[in-house]
């Protein structure tokens, strides 16, 4: 089954043209999934042994978004066995997906960004995080896209940058001033400086003088998210929803907001007009005279 494995992750990398990160996300759920089949003494799969998996992932404890991420991985797995005649049936066939209970996304409001905002740098590294946290609230990036963005797909001039979404697919987003500004004194004064005699292309530099990680990005925000005083329990991704939700709040069209995010359905976007409704019926509550309570 590895070597299958094995074909399948080389398909979707190079075929679909999916993310590193996906592809590695995959393969590990595979590779996990082989394991226990393996440990099973299983050769001719079927659905049961699928749903055995199941309930071993719920045995210990997995959340039910994980383990759905892991029947999808191997559901299209059996899929592309099928599609290239490897196999004759498919043993995903008639195993449903953990049902998922709906998570409104983490946001930090408008007062939480302005005071995360709030950096007076002075080295190199604090420019950079601080071009780094405003270009992921501004732009709506994924924590990926922002790592993975190029000196070549920022425009200084005329403040948009060009960003490589999941499946490669390309978009523009434009820039605020302050924005541009902020990015254009960390590129044009300070990123040389972090190079450390390394050739990359990428943005933003590590203390190392490579490209900075997704890890690392995080480790940075939440050091500073501590310093400022917010207590909320948040990640890279709180800042692109946040993006989304305020947008949403001062009048911006669903639609357009999926556009700069990336979204390739609306569906997906609509999520954030449960999180602003939300916001509606507590301010509602709150301030509506005819709802005081004695």
């Amino acid at each position: 089954m590895n070597s299958l494995i094995e074909e399948y992750i080389n398909y979707i990398y190079i075929e679909k043209r999916l993310s590193a990160n996906t592809k590695d996300a995959y393969k590990r759920d595979l590779v996990s999934f082989s394991t226990f089949l393996d440990n099973k003494k299983v050769n001719n799969i079927k659905s049961n042994d699928i749903r055995d998996y199941i309930k071993y992932l719920n045995d210990n404890n997995e959340k039910d978004k994980t383990i759905a991420r892991k029947i999808v991985s191997i559901r299209t797995f059996f899929d592309y066995l099928m599609r290239e005649n490897i196999i004759e049936v498919n043993p995903c066939e008639k195993v449903e997906s953990p049902k998922l209970k709906k998570t409104l996304p983490k946001t930090l409001n408008e007062e939480e960004i302005n005071i995360l905002l709030d950096i007076k740098p002075k080295t190199a590294l604090e420019w950079r995080n601080k071009a780094m946290i405003e270009l992921m609230y501004a732009a709506g990036l994924r924590v990926s896209e922002l790592v993975e963005l190029e000196v070549n797909d920022v425009n200084l001039k005329d403040n948009y940058v060009r960003v490589f979404g999941k499946g490669k697919k390309e978009r523009i987003v434009p820039m605020a001033d302050i924005t541009t500004d902020i990015l254009n004194e960390y590129i044009s004064v300070y990123r040389n400086s972090l190079l450390k005699g390394y050739l990359t292309d990428k943005v933003f530099i590590s203390s190392y003088g490579k490209g900075m990680t997704r890890q690392g990005f995080f480790k940075n925000l939440k050091k500073i998210a501590k310093e400022k005083g917010i207590k909320k329990d948040f990640s890279p991704h709180t800042l692109r929803h946040s993006f989304a939700t305020h947008l949403l709040e001062h009048g911006a069209d669903l639609r357009s907001i999926g556009e700069l995010l990336g979204h390739e359905n609306i569906k997906t976007t609509q999520i954030y007009t449960h999180v602003t409704n939300t916001k509606i019926k507590k301010d509602y509550d709150e301030f509506h005279p005819r709802n005081k309570k004695d």
